[in-house]
């Protein structure tokens, strides 16, 4: 009688520095810190120190340079069970933290423990992105238990972002399930957005702002001006405030949604425009208009380490030509998602403009990302949106 098969599970040996990196509470390892592994692409390995010890589970690539994402602590199976209970805690938590929308997070990857994988709602929508081997390779598993869950008429996949390329994945977008329109409406914070969810940034739109949309509106008034206003997030969100409101965007693209929005919730008083926002900033100063409220969220100028200093500078710029546009009394909306831009910096580089600009400014709030994007206290890569609002004191 042959001898039973002894099926090995895959465990992947980590230096004393991954060890630690583990112990300071970060979920990610790199190529580096690893003893030689063997385990598929893609794989749920155990994962054990030099002397055997046992400090978790966790996805592998065999591409990345982050080899390790942690799931994990505990000696459990990463099976169906383990990801349904998972998704039913993020699923819980947006019930507690989301008000006034239908689209929003609902898994944020490392801040719901959940390493690489994003869903996104919108309505009766999924978008799901899986952005490592290793949620590409649960993605069949994920797929099934989102429609037992959640009930939507359509996943899509957006896996489009260039982060798949270092996981050796190609990029694509398509239909997992049901079927999914060319565009979606939303609700959120009492205005009508319509979203293309294949075709939009990020997953069809930023979420991560709709609670600064809302916090907008306290300090809305008289003749605002919307800076990279893409589908018109902010503008719309605070335009019953105002007398008037202009957007202002690069791409005709987003004026264009920004326009369609506009027109969705007939509301009279906004303005969209396209052109460069250095250019339009300098444009008005030279005209001698001002406004009573400026807001900015620029894509990110700090795309890795060495873009910093370039992106200071194009954060000083921006913040200090719109500055010198605001009446005294007013107040200025600036963001940065750029990760590589720390809080404090950002800080910095504002307090810089405004004594360029000879503006004194009292911080009225420092915001950051949604709820329904937790930042892991343990993981700063989590925190990635600065939002600060400023009022101009003379």
């Amino acid at each position: 009688m042959a001898a039973p098969t002894v099926v090995t599970e895959p465990s992947v040996v980590i230096s004393p520095r991954g060890v630690e990196r583990l112990r300071s509470g970060h979920l990610w390892i790199y190529r580096s810190d690893l003893r030689n592994p063997h385990a598929e692409p893609g794989a749920v390995v155990r994962l054990t120190d030099d002397r055997g010890r046992f400090h978790g589970r966790a996805l592998y690539s065999d591409k990345s340079q982050i080899a390790i994402r942690l799931v994990t602590r505990d000696d459990v199976q990463v099976d169906r069970a383990f990801l349904q209970r998972r998704l039913t805690v993020a699923a819980d938590y947006r019930r507690r933290v989301v008000e006034n929308s239908n689209a929003y997070r609902l898994v944020y990857s490392e801040g719901d423990l959940l390493p690489s994988v994003i869903v996104d709602r919108y309505g009766d929508y999924l978008v799901l992105q899986t952005l490592s081997q290793g949620a590409e390779r649960l993605k069949p598993v994920l797929v099934d238990l989102l429609v037992e869950m959640f009930s939507p008429k359509g996943i899509l996949e957006r896996n489009d972002p260039r982060v798949r390329l270092l996981e050796g994945l190609e990029q694509r977008v398509g239909t997992l399930y049901g079927e999914v329109p060319e565009q979606v409406e939303v609700e959120q914070n009492g205005v009508t957005f319509v979203c293309e969810l294949a075709k939009g940034q990020k997953t069809g739109g930023f979420l991560d702002q709709r609670e600064n949309h809302q916090a907008a509106r306290r300090y809305a008034s008289g003749r605002v001006l919307d800076c990279f206003s893409y589908q018109g997030g902010f503008a719309l969100t605070v335009a019953d405030k105002c007398s008037q409101v202009e957007g202002v965007d690069f791409a005709a693209t987003a004026v264009e949604a920004a326009q369609r929005n506009q027109e969705r919730n007939s509301i009279r008083n906004a303005t969209f425009r396209e052109g460069n926002t250095f250019d339009v900033l300098k444009e008005y100063d030279e005209a001698g208009k001002r406004f009573q409220m400026i807001i900015l969220d620029p894509p990110a100028f700090a795309k890795n380490r060495e873009s910093v200093p370039a992106a200071q500078r194009g954060y000083k710029e921006i913040n200090l030509r719109a500055l010198k546009l605001l009446e005294p009394g007013g107040f200025l909306l600036t963001c940065s998602c750029s990760y590589h831009i720390t809080e404090p910096l950002f800080l910095q580089i504002v307090a810089e403009a405004a004594n360029d600009a000879r503006r004194s400014l009292a911080v009225v709030e420092r915001r950051t990302q949604s709820q329904d994007h937790p930042i892991l206290l343990t993981m700063p890569e989590t925190h990635y949106l600065k939002c600060m609002i400023f009022k101009v004191l003379q």
